[in-house]
């Protein structure tokens, strides 16, 4: 049978590893610091246990305890950071405090080690769980899925483990195993739980590793400042809505959107109330799509819209309802207009070219006195002389 000694000799090695690879990413994902701060804490008491082959004193057995449970609590918080959620709980710090008192009490006051065996397995379970659940509610609906189901398994099987040690110790099922001794049942309830933590902090570099690559994917494709797409991601995708359109016979359209006198308002109020009002623009447009309509900045001050299943007419329609929806929500007293032109995307055209034909009716649109929508074949009907 393994000697629970060696076990803490290979549970340090791997809280040392995984704190420094997280480490290398505690400043870019949130929550990652107080995972590297618990396993930490797991370390010391760890080398603690391994370098004393003896039983430890009610002292350092208090010690060892409270450093576990706040390395416990420290994983539980991190989750919740690392998930968006806040992290510290005053129940949970309340809770915390108590049971550190129950344990010297029943340490040194009234020393009863079944009642601190399992007052220890069931807040080790408890931190298990919520882990486990905080990852499971809130893992995403898309993506790698892998690592959270990972991190999930791996803190289920360990707070079953340590639920069936308090249960088996409060019914005295068993003799009192302490995490030191070595026989039959230690191999189950201490080899375990030992064994599915390491999975655990492998499974929360996977997570941290896939917000990374979440964050840099977002990075690439949508703009920082409107949140919107960047013009490749917006291409991209429009062309991906074009096939889809050409293969099951469902109309397409594109409008091209530019606010109006935006110079003005870079030149009158400078470029911090200029990006606001980009911002502000974007926010309001965005609002007022459909779900399936794409939205990407092409550059500057200047917007696309692809609507999806939407013919010329509809979108022509779509993005007037979008012009008067900017132009009475004005930004801090600031108001802004766009004008916009619109082109249906027909069979055997290109992106391009409709995206071409949008411009022209946008130029026109701005020629006309701004704060206006154009279709593309409007254009061929009026001879407007555009400004430079």
């Amino acid at each position: 049978m393994p000697d629970p000694l060696n076990l803490y000799g290979m549970l340090f090695v791997s809280c040392f590893v995984s704190g420094a690879i997280l480490g290398s990413v505690g400043r870019a994902v949130p929550g990652v610091t107080r995972w590297c701060a618990a396993y930490a804490l797991l370390a010391a008491v760890c080398a603690f246990l391994f370098l004393v082959d003896s039983m430890p004193g009610p002292a350092a057995i208090v010690a060892l305890s409270v450093l576990t449970f706040a390395a416990l609590a420290l994983l539980v918080q991190g989750t919740r950071e690392f998930l968006g959620r806040p992290a510290v709980r005053r129940a949970e710090s309340v809770a915390f405090v108590i049971v550190c008192v129950v344990l010297m009490y029943a340490t040194w006051v009234s020393p009863n080690v079944r009642l601190r065996v399992a007052l220890v397995s069931l807040v080790l379970a408890y931190g298990r769980i919520a882990i486990g659940a905080l990852v499971w509610r809130h893992r995403p609906a898309d993506g790698a899925r892998y690592g959270y189901r990972f991190v999930v398994a791996a803190a289920w099987i360990g707070a079953l483990v340590h639920l069936a040690r308090a249960a088996m110790v409060a019914l005295d099922v068993s003799a009192t195993v302490t995490y030191v001794q070595s026989s039959p049942w230690s191999a189950v309830f201490v080899g375990l739980p030992i064994l599915t933590l390491p999975c655990m902090s492998i499974g929360m570099t996977m997570l941290a590793h896939d917000r990374l690559v979440r964050r840099m994917e977002k990075l690439a494709t949508v703009d920082e400042l409107t949140g919107t797409l960047v013009r490749r991601a917006f291409m991209t995708k429009a062309n991906d809505a074009r096939s889809i359109a050409l293969a099951t016979g469902m109309p397409l359209s594109i409008a091209v959107l530019d606010l109006d006198n935006f110079k003005a308002i870079n030149d009158g109020f400078g470029h911090a109330v200029g990006d606001r009002t980009l911002t502000h623009f974007a926010a309001v447009i965005a609002a007022q799509l459909r779900a399936r309509d794409l939205f990407g900045r092409i550059g500057g001050e200047e917007f696309g819209i692809v609507f999806v299943d939407a013919s010329e007419s509809d979108a022509e329609r779509l993005t007037d309802t979008l012009r008067l929806a900017l132009e009475t929500s004005p930004d801090n007293g600031v108001r802004c207009t766009l004008s916009a032109g619109v082109a249906g995307i027909e069979r055997g055209a290109t992106l391009e070219d409709a995206m071409a034909r949008a411009d022209a009716a946008l130029y026109m649109a701005k020629a006309l006195g701004r704060n206006r929508v154009i279709a593309a074949p409007d254009v061929a009907a009026r001879k407007v002389e555009v400004p430079n």
